[in-house]
């Protein structure tokens, strides 16, 4: 009976030790580098043997781990946002752009360029408190769908990607958000869709005040950009956030170049990669030319340092969590 029951209890060890751990990737390349890589760091009695510790993982968000398309997630909520502030206010549609976001035309925004978004972003997102800011996007993303796939956003996230992230986690990693979104705007998904808590967010920052509202002490949103966590900005973040060089890294457009490049030129084993968006049947397909997420240097250059290109298209079984 005893061996029986040994025996049932070593099969069922053996079915988890064997089960895939990225069930919703095909079984192709960029798979098994993954797979060899975190093997190779956590195995105590290999020569890539990495400590718990120094098992860094830090991921973009927008087109890495959700969609950005057409225009990234956070812009349409500020555009609702200001619409809806606009009905209780209509003196705060002060601008042109303003009243071209209130209307959603993204293309009026798109040609004002940078000023143009920070004067929406400014409008829609200062003058409140944190908290306050935080329970309107958590309302906005139980309600609000997207124009083409009818999904609600947070449900488009990436499940290979999740997938990932729970991977990495179980051998040991930390996992970090490092996106040029908005701090406080991601850290009201990121726990519950990515496993992720808020103090592992990294992102873009407002200037802020501390004040006293209502009697009670706050964090207040002030206009203005006091920290950008794009392109170079990511590096310089992960180093004064976290005090650790990661040994993984992933993101899908020449704003987590710098990220994956400084993360894969440390000493010993590491790994970038890069999510190619080549599936315009089950999402889109975009890289050289687009004005969202656009790839250019990591294709050029991120072969010939080792990344893997992951071919949305070719190496999902399936793209967002929220649909089959």
């Amino acid at each position: 009976m005893k061996a029986v029951l040994l025996s049932g209890l070593l099969s069922v060890s053996a079915v988890f030790a064997y089960a895939d751990p990225l069930p919703s990737w095909q079984d192709a390349d960029s798979k098994a580098r993954i797979i060899d890589f975190v093997r190779s760091v956590t195995d105590p009695q290999g020569m890539d043997y990495v400590t718990p510790a120094d098992r860094i993982a830090v991921f973009d968000n927008d087109g890495t781990l959700w969609a950005e398309q057409p225009v990234y997630f956070q812009l349409i909520f500020a555009m609702d946002r200001l619409s809806e502030m606009a009905e209780a206010d209509p003196t705060i549609l002060s601008s042109p752009v303003l009243e071209a976001a209130a209307k959603r035309d993204v293309q009026a925004i798109a040609e004002g360029g940078h000023d143009a978004l920070i004067e929406v972003i400014n409008a829609s997102h200062s003058g409140t408190s944190v908290d306050a800011f935080q329970v309107a996007v958590e309302e906005w993303l139980n309600t609000a769908q997207h124009p083409e796939t009818g999904l609600n956003y947070d449900a488009m996230t990436y499940q290979p990607m999740v997938e990932l992230l729970r991977y990495l986690r179980d051998e040991g990693f930390r996992t970090y958000i490092v996106s040029g979104g908005g701090l406080h705007f991601m850290r009201v998904f990121a726990e519950e869709a990515y496993g992720i808590p808020p103090e592992q967010v990294l992102g873009t920052y407002s200037a802020s005040t501390y004040e006293t509202l209502d009697g009670k002490p706050a964090i207040v949103k002030s206009p203005g950009i006091a920290f950008i966590d794009d392109k170079e900005g990511k590096p310089i973040n992960i180093e004064r956030t976290i005090g650790r060089r990661p040994i993984f890294a992933a993101g899908n457009s020449d704003g987590d170049f710098a990220m994956l490049e400084w993360t894969t030129a440390g000493d010993g084993p590491r790994l970038g990669v890069l999510i190619h968006h080549t599936d315009a049947a089950r999402e889109w397909a975009y890289d050289r030319e687009s004005p969202i997420g656009k790839l250019v240097d990591g294709l050029d250059k991120g072969p010939d340092m080792g990344w893997v290109i992951v071919d949305m298209a070719e190496d999902w079984k399936r793209v967002y969590t929220g649909s089959d």
